[in-house]
């Protein structure tokens, strides 16, 4: 017991020396480590980048776009009037119209790309449908060694003796092809069709909704500058407020409160002014993001607000809306698609008739033998019942829904067109009121400098009539930046353009 005992004191004296020396070694860092960063995803390794294959895939990708963005073109022209706008981003000279903005959007916008290609899957879905009609090839080679078991006695024994077993080398050729399956694949391949159909609308959906937001930056840049332009006016009347207010007070023609007022007054307007600025900084970015160029920022505009009166008729918005309004359009090809799926559902009850054929050459030697096949068969192919007849429940389930969704989609339509057209003759009546406030604060304004200009008025008088002048000038343009905004909705909303008629706003 006591050697046990002396032992096992030993062993642990042992342990612990060798824990110290251990410790000793390892350093600081490695006893008290950093818990490892937790990341959702590992970051992959760096690899090598293949200079030529990088080359290739920008290449495939320009041509891409190049071909995607002549298709959109092609989309646009349809109904809008054709764009006259010959602009490339390569041979910009800072100069842009709102035309220019479009063609440059339908080319570069990358929600463009991805809906035209988006529609170009479907494209392919046709042809995979029809692809039933052609003929499936094989082809093969095998190779196998065959044992054979010998129970034979005597002469033959001994003669079998020297070929205890069998090679084959068999080439095959082989190919089957549908000859007609009672209208199963061309139900299919129509479906896919309407189907294919429908994102090309949805495609159109997004060029307009592009289309859209470029103008709305537009507008909202041009306001932008226009804003900017008028707080600097302001800047510049409470200057002049400023110098005439000092030199009244030095002639003592006025107090002292009139100088520190003008001087309170043009800080006001100084920092409204940066947020102006700041403003079309934003508003240029934006610009920019809705074409899809961010190096578009810095361009100078060349269109203006539209100041021209809009000729529109409800009744005939709905109609033109009920004709072109293409998410009304892809609503009524996804429920003729499902329509089509019915019947492809019932056909799928009748059998396929199918011609096959095959060719083997081979043997014990490549070149020793060979045989062929072919025919014609009827058969059923995984025949249930049960299972055909759901389908056909399903098929029928879907088409009232699609039934369904047209309907909503047409009432939203109507709805959409009532509120853009409301929206756009309440900021017409809006516009007509504004533009005569602010000719009424215009003449306020010039009395009220006049009258402090020859020592009638006082500094409150004349902060009264500019800020009035002020807010007129900003709603007068806000009501015309609304109407412009208002008849881009429209436009959208109906998918078509409006007519603009020669009355001036």
């Amino acid at each position: 017991m006591k050697r046990i005992f002396s032992l096992l004191l030993i062993s642990s004296i042992a342990i612990g020396a060798f824990n110290i020396a251990w410790a000793k070694d390892v350093p600081e860092n490695d006893i008290a480590k950093k818990p490892e960063k937790i990341q959702i995803v590992k970051p992959e390794k760096t690899k090598k980048i293949n200079l030529k294959k990088e080359r290739k895939k920008h290449a495939e990708n320009a041509k891409s776009k190049e071909e995607s963005s002549k298709e959109a073109e092609g989309m646009y022209e349809t109904k809008f009037p054709v764009i006259n706008s010959k602009i490339e981003y390569s041979e910009m000279n800072g100069e842009v119209t709102l035309t220019d903005c479009i063609k440059l959007a339908i080319t570069h916008n990358p929600a463009i790309m991805s809906a035209i290609n988006n529609a170009e899957i479907y494209k392919s879905r046709v042809g995979q449908a029809w692809s039933n009609y052609f003929p499936t090839l094989g082809a093969g080679i095998s190779y196998s060694r065959n044992d054979s078991l010998m129970t034979m006695t005597g002469g033959q024994f001994s003669h079998m003796m020297n070929r205890r077993y069998d090679l084959y080398y068999t080439p095959t050729l082989s190919a089957n092809m549908l000859l007609f399956d009672f209208g199963k694949t061309k139900a299919n391949a129509d479906a896919a069709k309407k189907t294919y159909e429908s994102s090309r609308f949805d495609a159109e959906t997004s060029i307009e909704l592009v289309i859209y937001n470029v103008k709305v930056a537009y507008y909202n840049l041009v306001f932008a500058d226009i804003q900017k332009l008028v707080y600097e006016d302001t800047v510049k009347d409470y200057e002049l407020q400023l110098k005439q207010a000092s030199a009244y007070y030095h002639i003592g023609k006025k107090a002292k409160i009139d100088v520190t007022t003008a001087e309170y007054n043009l800080g006001n307007a100084r920092v409204n002014l940066i947020k102006a600025k700041n403003t079309l900084e934003l508003a240029a970015v934006e610009l920019a993001n809705a074409v899809g160029i961010p190096e578009l920022e810095n361009v100078i505009l060349k269109d203006k607000l539209n100041t021209k009166a809009y000729d529109v008729d409800f009744k005939e918005l709905i109609k033109v809306a009920e004709a072109s309004r293409p998410s009304l359009l892809a609503a009524k090809k996804r429920m003729d698609a499902a329509e089509l799926g019915i019947r492809s559902a019932k056909r799928a009850f009748t059998p396929d008739l199918s011609a096959f054929g095959s060719y083997n050459h081979g043997g014990p030697r490549v070149n020793t033998d060979y045989g062929y096949q072919f025919g014609v068969q009827l058969n059923y192919t995984g025949l249930n019942l049960m299972l055909l007849k759901k389908l056909v429940d399903e098929a029928n389930s879907t088409y009232k829904k699609c039934v369904a969704d047209y309907e909503a989609e047409r009432q939203n339509v109507y709805l959409e067109v009532k509120s853009a057209y409301i929206s756009l003759l309440n900021s017409h009546d809006s516009l007509e009121v504004a533009k005569l406030a602010l000719q009424q604060a215009k003449e306020q304004q010039y009395q009220a400098y006049r009258r402090y200009q020859v020592g009638l008025g006082n500094a409150i008088e004349f902060k009264d009539a500019e800020n009035t002048y002020l807010n007129a000038q900003l709603s007068y343009y806000s009501n015309l930046l609304d109407y412009n905004v208002n008849a881009a909705e429209l436009e959208r909303v109906i998918g078509a353009p409006i007519k603009e008629s020669e009355v001036d706003l």
